[in-house]
C-alpha cells in the first residue's frame, strides 16, 4: 500500500508492497509491515472525515442515479418520444459498462492511486451527467448514459477501497459501518428524491449529481493517495476486459432486438449477435484460465458456495431489476399514479431493507447462510406474486403495499448474509476481487433483465403507452419475476451447505 503525504504544498505518494509474508516470515518483515499501518489516519481527523463524506458522496451520486432513472422513464418516454426499446438502452447502456468495467476500474485503482481514480471516475460522472441533463434526443441520452456508466465503473469500487486503505486498521469497520447507513439512507431517499425531480422535470435528475460529485472531489482532494506497490508489476487484463465487454453488449443487444421483431427466432440480427456474444463469452473464459492476473480469477469458482451464491444473485437481482422497471411503467401508465406516488410506493420495502440488513446479518451467522436465502428468497418471491395483481382502480393499501411489504421482508432477510456468504467463501487474499465480481454478477443480472423480460413478456414499440397491453403484460412479468427468485430460493437450498457443514469447512 501506497500513503500520499504533503511537503511544501504538494502531494507525494510513499508506495509500499503489501503485506505479504509466509507463516515462517521473521522479525525484519514484521518491521517492514509496520510503517503501512501507522500511516493510516484517525477516522476523527479531518482527513478520516474527509475520507469517509468524500467515499458516501461518491456512492450515493453513482447509487442514487441509477435508482431514480426508472421512475424517469416514462416522462423521458413522452419527452424524447422514445420507444420501449429505447428506453431499456437509457438503463442497460449504463449497466453494461459499469458491469463490463467495475473489475477493471478496481484494478486501475490499485496501480495508478485509488483517490486519484476515484477522482477521475467522479469528475467523468458529472460530465456525462450534464450531457444527460442537455440531451436533446434519446440516442444523444443512451450515448451519454454508456460513458455515465464508465464513470461509475472507476469511482464505485474506489470509494470502499479509500476508506479500507486510507483509515487506520481499529477505524475500518466503524467508517464501513457509517458508509453503509449512509447507502441505506440513499435506498430509501432515492424514491423520494426521484419521484420529486421527475414531477418538476427528468433532466433534473442528472442535473442533481453535479453538486454531489462536487462536494466529493473537493474533500477527495484532501484525503492521501494509496496504492498497492505490487499492482504495478501485474499487467492489466485488457484483453479479458474487452471480451467480457464486447459478450455482454453483444447479448444485451440480441435480447433487446428480439423483443422488437416478430419473430427473433429467424431473424438474423437476433441470430448473429446471440452467436457473437457466445463466441466472445467462450473466449473470455479462455482467457481468463490463462491469463496470469486475470480480471476473474477462475480459482474463485472452484469453491461451490462461492459458485452458486452468485448463481442465486443472477436470479434475484435479474427478478429485481425486471420487477422494478414493469412496476414503475404499471403505476404511472396503467394505474394513473404521478411519478412522486410511484416512487414513494416503494418506500416499505426500502425502509424495511435498511432496518433489517443488521439484524438479518446476525440471523445468517447465527442459522446459516442457506437458511437465510433460502427462507428470504422464498417469502420475496410472495411479494411478488401479490404484485402482479395490481390494477387500474386498484387502492395503493389493498394492491400494493402487501405486496411490496412482503417483497422487501423477504430481500432484507438475504441481501447481508448473501455478501458475507460470498467473502467468507473466498480466500482472504481475493477478498476484494471476490465482492467485486458478486457486484459484477448483480449487474449483469440487471442489465440481462431489463433486455430481456419486454421481450418475454410480449412488450415492444409505444404498447407500454397503452394500460390494454401493459396491464397483462406487468402480471406474466411479475410472475416471471417471481419465478426467478422462487429458482434462487431452490438453488440456495440444494446447493448450499448446511449451517453446521459450512462452520467445519472453516
Amino acid at each position: 500500500m501506497g500513503v500520499s503525504t504533503r511537503s511544501g504544498g504538494r502531494a507525494r505518494t510513499i508506495v509500499t508492497v503489501p503485506d505479504q509474508r509466509t507463516p515462517s516470515a521473521g522479525h525484519d518483515d514484521d518491521e517492514r509491515a509496520r510503517p503501512a499501518d501507522r500511516s493510516g489516519v484517525a477516522l476523527a481527523s479531518p482527513t478520516g472525515r474527509a475520507v469517509l463524506v468524500a467515499s458516501t458522496a461518491g456512492s450515493a451520486v453513482a447509487f442514487l442515479d441509477a435508482q431514480v432513472v426508472s421512475i424517469a422513464l416514462p416522462s423521458i418516454g413522452r419527452d424524447l418520444r422514445a420507444e420501449l426499446g429505447v428506453l431499456q438502452w437509457t438503463v442497460n447502456a449504463y449497466t453494461l459498462s459499469l458491469a463490463a468495467l467495475v473489475l477493471l476500474g478496481g484494478a486501475l485503482g490499485d496501480r495508478w492511486g485509488r483517490r486519484r481514480v476515484f477522482v477521475v471516475g467522479v469528475v467523468w460522472f458529472a460530465v456525462t451527467s450534464a450531457a444527460c441533463a442537455l440531451a436533446p434526443t434519446a440516442e444523444v441520452l443512451v450515448g451519454a448514459r454508456a460513458l455515465q456508466g464508465v464513470g461509475a465503473a472507476l469511482l464505485t469500487p474506489m470509494s470502499l477501497a479509500l476508506l479500507q486503505t486510507v483509515l487506520r486498521r481499529e477505524d475500518r469497520a466503524r467508517a464501513i459501518g457509517l458508509w453503509s447507513g449512509a447507502t441505506t439512507l440513499a435506498t430509501v431517499a432515492a424514491p423520494v428524491v426521484g419521484g420529486a425531480l421527475v414531477a418538476l422535470d427528468w433532466r433534473l435528475v442528472f442535473a442533481l449529481n453535479l453538486p454531489v460529485a462536487a462536494l466529493a472531489v473537493a474533500l477527495a482532494r484532501k484525503v492521501p493517495d494509496t496504492r498497492d506497490g505490487a499492482a504495478r508489476t501485474h499487467r492489466l487484463d485488457l484483453p479479458g476486459a474487452a471480451l467480457g465487454a464486447a459478450a455482454l453488449a453483444g447479448l444485451t443487444w440480441a435480447l433487446t432486438r428480439a423483443g422488437e421483431v416478430p419473430d427473433p427466432a429467424s431473424d438474423a440480427a437476433v441470430l448473429g449477435a446471440g452467436a457473437a456474444a457466445a463466441a466472445l463469452a467462450v473466449g473470455f473464459v479462455v482467457r481468463e484460465r490463462r491469463a496470469a492476473f486475470p480480471v476473474v480469477p477462475p480459482s474463485l469458482f472452484a469453491d461451490r458456495t462461492f459458485t452458486a451464491a452468485n448463481g442465486f444473485t443472477l436470479l434475484v437481482y435479474a427478478a429485481l431489476s425486471g420487477m422494478q422497471l414493469l412496476l414503475v411503467l404499471q403505476l404511472q401508465v396503467s394505474l394513473g399514479w404521478t411519478a412522486l406516488q410511484a416512487g414513494l410506493a416503494s418506500l416499505p420495502s426500502s425502509l424495511l431493507l435498511g432496518l433489517l440488513s443488521g439484524r438479518a446479518g446476525a440471523l445468517g451467522q447465527r442459522y446459516g447462510v442457506r437458511s437465510m436465502l433460502t427462507a428470504g428468497a422464498a417469502t420475496g418471491a410472495a411479494g411478488l406474486v401479490l404484485l402482479s395483481g395490481a390494477s387500474p382502480g386498484d387502492a395503493y393499501a389493498t394492491a400494493v403495499l402487501p405486496g411490496v411489504l412482503v417483497m422487501g421482508l423477504g430481500f432484507a432477510a438475504f441481501v447481508a448474509p448473501l455478501t458475507a456468504g460470498v467473502l467468507a467463501a473466498a480466500p482472504g487474499e481475493l477478498a476484494g476481487a471476490a465482492s467485486g465480481v458478486n457486484n459484477a454478477v448483480a449487474r449483469t443480472a440487471g442489465l440481462l433483465a431489463v433486455a430481456a423480460l419486454p421481450a418475454v413478456v410480449g412488450l415492444s414499440g409505444t404498447a407500454y403507452t397503452d394500460p390494454a397491453l401493459l396491464v397483462p403484460a406487468f402480471r406474466t412479468g411479475m410472475l416471471v419475476c417471481a419465478a426467478l427468485v422462487a429458482a434462487g430460493a431452490l438453488l440456495a437450498l440444494l446447493a448450499l451447505p448446511r449451517a453446521g457443514a459450512a462452520a467445519a469447512r472453516q
